[in-house]
């Protein structure tokens, strides 16, 4: 890769700077790749800019965020990452601040909420890439053939499941719990319980909440214990091998985001959606997630990242990566576009509920780790005979022991 790079910046001059970019893979085979984009972005760029060549390096998502942290601790950080924290690298003052990077017209064009996602102490370290919220995705068809109706209460979710199952749907309800992304399904769940991350009134971890507690309870007793998830653990299954089986037609629910829409009509699938169910109904709020993308100090490049950073949020670039895998763009303009375009008429219900969406807790410096912690251990709160609570206490208490160390 990089020596096909390097050959598009040679004939002009280009080898002053490299930037080096990781960047995670939105893609679930070689084909979708994220790859192909970066490099094709990169490409242009250096035709562009002579002076700079870009070293383009994709890395699954289950990987990414643990592999910059090492790169950055054995002074290789890369130039740019494209990953899915950014605040405990500002502590240490290893990233570029949005203002030292960005001109004044890309900074200013981001959504306000996502920017202000972005901050530590007022000021600007993640930009934000893309965006998503997400819904309860349902196979229609399986649906049909148990004579069922779209789930509205975990009660429904619960029955819904039980009929499947009796229809021999191999798995009823799909429940990712695997490190790949199960910070994501958790705090779905936290939030359809009435419980989240963190505490309204003071922002401090609230992890092991009672109503979080009485979550995790609620899935291991009535939906896992009761053999609605299929024949994979939760704590083993990742979002990626959860989709597939869903495009493959074997899975009846799971949790989704926009991209499911694009992979099922690919398979076949007639697929319904519907806001997450709540407890006692609709959820109190609807999950929106943010993918960031930073610039590190350590090589110095400030003045050849930032431009490389205007030019990925152009909205051409920016309407190119979302559309391919039909997620949400992060800056007005280009949001202005989406909503303006039928190709992307089925986003809009998504578009609609982004900007009052509950987001991780991105501010935190202490986010990453414990992002990390939850992908590793959370899928143990469903196993037969686990404790939720005990478990919950735990990565409760070396959350806020993190972030007070902090």
């Amino acid at each position: 890769m990089t020596m096909a790079l390097s050959g598009c910046g040679s004939s002009s001059g280009s080898g002053d700077v490299t930037l080096k970019v990781v960047a995670a893979d939105y893609g679930n085979s070689a084909a979708n790749s994220s790859e192909k984009y970066w490099n094709s972005l990169a490409k242009e760029f250096e035709s562009k800019n002579p002076g700079i060549k870009v070293d383009i390096d994709i890395r699954s998502w289950k990987t990414v965020d643990a592999d910059v942290a090492k790169m950055v601790r054995d002074g290789e950080a890369p130039d740019i990452a494209q990953i899915g924290a950014y605040a405990d690298y500002v502590k240490k003052e290893e990233l570029y601040s949005a203002d030292e990077l960005l001109s004044i017209p890309t900074q200013a064009n981001f959504l306000s909420r996502f920017a202000d996602a972005g901050k530590v102490d007022q000021t600007q370290y993640g930009m934000p890439f893309v965006a998503s919220t997400r819904l309860l995705f349902y196979n229609k068809g399986l649906f049909a053939a148990a004579g069922l109706s779209a789930p509205q209460d975990w009660a429904d979710i619960k029955s819904d499941a039980e009929a499947l199952k009796a229809q021999d749907v191999p798995t009823p309800f799909a429940l990712p719990l695997g490190p790949e992304e199960a910070q994501a399904e958790t705090m779905m769940w936290m939030l359809s319980g009435g419980g989240a991350y963190t505490d309204a009134t003071d922002g401090s971890y609230a992890v092991d909440s009672e109503t979080n507690v009485k979550t995790f309870e609620w899935l291991q007793k009535e939906l896992v214990g009761k053999g609605l998830t299929g024949s994979v653990p939760p704590g083993e299954l990742d979002r990626a091998d959860a989709f597939k089986a869903f495009t493959d037609g074997k899975v009846g629910m799971l949790n989704g985001h926009p991209t499911m829409m694009q992979e099922a009509e690919k398979a076949g699938v007639d697929v319904g959606m519907v806001p997450m169910p709540g407890i006692n109904g609709k959820s109190k709020a609807t999950m929106g997630v943010a993918d960031w993308i930073m610039a590190f100090k350590q090589a110095g490049h400030r003045e050849q990242a930032g431009k490389f950073l205007d030019f990925t949020f152009e909205d051409e670039n920016v309407m190119d990566f979302v559309g391919q895998y039909d997620l949400l763009p992060v800056t007005y303009s280009a949001s202005e576009t989406m909503v303006a375009d039928d190709e992307h008429k089925e986003l809009r219900k998504f578009l609609e509920a982004l900007p009052t969406a509950e987001l991780y807790p991105f501010g935190k410096t202490s986010w990453a780790g414990v992002s990390d912690d939850i992908k590793k251990n959370i899928g143990k709160t469903v196993q037969p005979g686990a404790v939720p609570s005990e478990i919950l206490a735990r990565i409760g208490r070396d959350a806020t022991t993190a972030e007070n160390a902090e």
